[in-house]
């Protein structure tokens, strides 16, 4: 029910023609949780779709930051699927891009791949 709810108001909300619209997604990643993404995305007009970008912003939250959190930023690709059920992602950092493929619950859950490395556990909200 709550997913619904969710999917309703995000469609009413993306509907809205207010010029260029931004959304805030927040999210962290890790085997801990130890990483915290925000991001505001602008809708890209080019291609159609629910295609967004716009400035990332990665701080590690962890408990092993000596010097105080390492921060990084980026810039974040996502494509939102109609009705929006999945979600896939690109998260330039560093010169490195790395990839996120998740589905809808409360959040999108998935899995963030980067080249030479593991896929870690991911979670993304998109207000």
């Amino acid at each position: 029910m709550r997913v619904a709810i969710l999917m309703a108001v995000w469609t009413m909300t993306l509907a809205t023609p207010s010029g260029a619209q931004t959304r805030a997604v927040t999210g962290q990643f890790g085997i801990l949780g130890e990483w915290e993404l925000t991001a505001t995305v602008t809708k890209q007009t080019a291609g159609g779709g629910r295609r967004w970008s716009g400035p990332l912003s990665l701080k590690h939250i962890g408990l092993c930051s000596v010097d105080g959190p390492e921060e990084k930023a980026g810039e974040l690709r996502l494509d939102v699927s109609d009705p929006p059920g999945e979600a896939t992602a690109t998260l330039l950092i560093d010169g490195t891009a790395c990839t996120f493929t998740g589905r809808l619950a409360d959040e999108y859950h998935g899995v963030m791949t980067c080249p030479d490395r593991r896929g870690e556990p991911m979670m993304l909200s998109i207000e």
